[in-house]
């Protein structure tokens, strides 16, 4: 057996329909285009979105709202989901994305007041609520804002 012997076993492959070659091919004189018509002509296809003429959906429907160039998009952590930590250990962005508890730094990480710290931590983080703050000294931890 040598590599130009070899072919794709019987049915693996079709041949390529070629049109446009004669009518005994049975894709002769119009070549699959059917009669007349926009979709006939070369170069002739109608662009997303066209309706006829009509007025389109796109530009029918009124533009709703904008996305601030400032806006902060942070990482966001519950003070319940902190329970995990030993206590008296330091939670900071490298301990977090370890456990699993955010995916990304992104602009910062915030902290938020849902659940109960039942824990003494040190918190590094770039933002906290205000509860947030006073949950976590009132369980003996403290706050730092990086």
């Amino acid at each position: 057996m040598e590599l130009n012997s070899i072919k794709p076993a019987i049915g693996a492959s079709k041949n390529r329909k070629r049109i446009g070659r004669g009518p005994g091919s049975g894709h002769g004189k119009t070549a699959t285009k059917g009669h007349k018509g926009q979709k006939a002509r070369s170069g002739g296809s109608i662009k997303a979105g066209f309706e006829g003429g009509q007025m389109p959906m796109h530009r029918r429907l009124p533009k709703r709202g904008f996305t601030p160039l400032t806006r902060k998009d942070y990482a966001i952590v519950n003070l319940g989901q902190l329970d995990i930590f030993e206590a008296a250990s330091s939670v900071d962005a490298a301990a977090l994305l370890k456990s699993g508890l955010i995916s990304g730094v992104r602009d910062g990480i915030k902290v938020l007041a849902t659940g109960e710290l039942t824990k003494a931590l040190t918190i590094k983080a770039h933002k906290f609520s205000a509860a947030a703050k006073e949950k976590i000294l009132a369980a003996g931890g403290t706050v730092e804002e990086i």
